[in-house]
């Protein structure tokens, strides 16, 4: 069949999710505490980052880039969410839907890579530690942030470009964003290339990723096995189990709506499960790194001091 005989449509509609009038000023009252609780932690954590001389580690540069990451890829989401639950089903020019599902997969692929990095970055640390500061320093720090960053965008052309010249029939999207499988079930032809494309690209980007945090985990496990008391061995597992959480957090959820059973897309569980990745993660990032790590809470208990000191100066 020829493209120019189907409908090309301008604009979609976000269905969101289906509350009732009575949970719908509470579920949007929540969303928008947590959306503002995740904006705030990760730029504190960044700002914590910058201002702390006790934070000047590769570890929290990369820490302070993730969060950093975070507050982009969290709001390329939740306001559409937030709008689909006060307002219920909301209409989306399609330049700004495609729009959408371009930026929020760089970011996420860029997350992939930036995940990946401080990986390697906590391997040198733990199993080079002698020539960890001569390999990580400051300019291949910013190097790797920067080839993350590069990576994830230019691997997110080819789902977004793809989906974004397929002709559409229908217009009501099942999801409270523009995402991959609720936008291909709306197309007038078939998909299943395209799907594989996306299989291709997203999944074996992210699985050669997951790949390699486990590899670099698995040198760090037995390096620090070794390790000759059992204080020391502590203390190597504390500096990665904040990133190790995350990682399953992110790669766990991702994982299963892109790459899982097709039955998890084809019955709307993948807009509930997208929210782990989209909206929890973000939210939990700068917990996770502030509970579970010692010298970001030594760093927090510095923060009063130094801001009394300020106000003291003439």
């Amino acid at each position: 069949m020829d493209h120019v005989n189907y409908t090309w449509i301008q604009t979609f509609v976000l269905s969101g999710f289906t509350t009732s009038e009575t949970l719908q000023p509470l579920a949007f009252l929540g969303t928008l505490c947590v959306y503002f609780f995740t904006l705030a932690g990760n730029l504190f954590i960044i700002v914590l980052v910058k201002t702390d001389s006790g934070l000047t580690t590769p570890m929290y540069f990369f820490i302070s880039v993730l969060s950093f990451l975070e507050l982009w890829y969290v709001s390329t989401t939740v306001p559409t969410l937030l709008h689909t639950l006060l307002h219920g089903r909301s209409p989306i020019s399609s330049a700004m839907c495609f729009t959408q599902l371009y930026v929020f997969h760089s970011l996420g692929m860029t997350e992939c890579f930036l995940l990946c990095v401080m990986a390697l970055d906590r391997y040198l640390a733990i199993c080079r530690p002698l020539h960890y500061h001569a390999i990580m320093n400051r300019q291949v720090q910013q190097w790797l942030a920067a080839a993350a960053w590069l990576v994830g965008f230019l691997s997110a052309l080819v789902p977004a470009s793809l989906t974004a010249t397929l002709p559409y029939c229908l217009k009501q999207v099942a999801h409270y964003f523009c995402d991959l499988a609720p936008l291909m079930r709306l197309a007038c032809v078939d998909t299943g290339w395209h799907a594989q494309v996306y299989i291709v690209v997203i999944g074996l980007i992210n699985t050669c990723n997951l790949l390699i945090v486990l590899g670099l985990y698995g040198g760090i496990l037995k390096t620090v096995l070794k390790l000759p008391s059992a204080a020391s061995r502590v203390k190597a597992f504390s500096t990665c189990s904040s990133h190790v959480t995350v990682v399953m957090l992110f790669f766990g959820s991702a994982f299963i709506v892109y790459v899982g059973p097709p039955e998890v897309r084809a019955e709307g569980r993948d807009k509930f499960l997208s929210l782990v990745y989209t909206f929890l993660t973000p939210f939990l990032n700068p917990i996770i790194y502030t509970l579970r790590n010692r010298e970001v809470k030594e760093a927090v208990k510095r923060t009063p001091q130094k801001f009394r000191s300020m106000l003291r100066k003439p």
